[in-house]
């Protein structure tokens, strides 16, 4: 059994516009400086109490600081219904990509994220998914990465091994989180975290186009 995990923010969806947007109400309602875009896009990925804690420099979550994100998020979300600026379109690709790999044989498809479950669920059912992944592994359901749990919670939900797993992502988070599992790290160039920095996280491929990633998968 090929085990694929993909990641979502990034990964599948361009969550960009919206996750910046809440981050810097969040900030101006607190009172507190916001670090900039680049900042902003190197926390995604992680737990949301831990995101919001590095971004604001803190060392340790801030709970009025996750509270007021989750409501000021929740309004751009429901704005995002008719606002094509919030709308978290998925990257070109994605929906053929996925269409392709959910025929392919001895292969199941997982999600590992930093989003809650039911940020995970909203983005399934908006998009139809409920039957494509096996297994969907979030932040109520594992350590944030980089710790591996969420890797091996979704190894372990389908039976595959270290060596038949392959996690995709756009973070340092999700390469440094596939090494330390075992599984083969597969970084895509077009989120939101530089390829050199996903290199040097432990990224032993990259991939330009969902296009691209479709071949080397079908090589694998």
């Amino acid at each position: 059994m090929k085990l694929v995990i993909f990641d979502l923010d990034g990964t599948l969806i361009d969550s960009e516009a919206i996750i910046l947007g809440a981050q810097y109400e969040t900030f101006a309602r607190l009172g507190r400086p916001h670090p900039g875009r680049a900042a902003g896009l190197g926390v995604i990925g992680l737990t949301l109490d831990i995101a919001l804690m590095r971004l604001a420099g803190l060392e340790q979550p801030d709970p009025l600081l996750t509270e007021t994100y989750k409501e000021v998020f929740g309004a751009m979300r429901r704005q995002g219904e008719s606002d094509p600026a919030l709308a978290e379109p998925l990257f070109p690709g994605v929906e053929a990509l996925l269409s392709g790999l959910s025929g392919a044989p001895a292969t199941a498809l997982g999600i590992a994220t930093g989003k809650s479950r039911r940020g995970a669920d909203y983005i399934v059912a908006r998009h139809g998914w409920a039957d494509l992944f096996a297994t969907i592994q979030t932040a109520d359901d594992a350590i944030s990465k980089p710790h591996p749990e969420m890797i091996h919670r979704a190894m372990q939900a389908v039976g595959a091994r270290p060596q038949d797993t392959l996690m995709i992502g756009d973070s340092s988070f999700d390469m440094e989180m596939a090494v330390a599992a075992g599984a083969t790290p597969v970084a895509v160039s077009w989120g939101f975290q530089p390829v050199a920095a996903l290199r040097a996280a432990g990224a032993r491929h990259v991939v330009d186009s969902c296009a691209d990633l479709a071949e080397f998968l079908a090589r694998r």
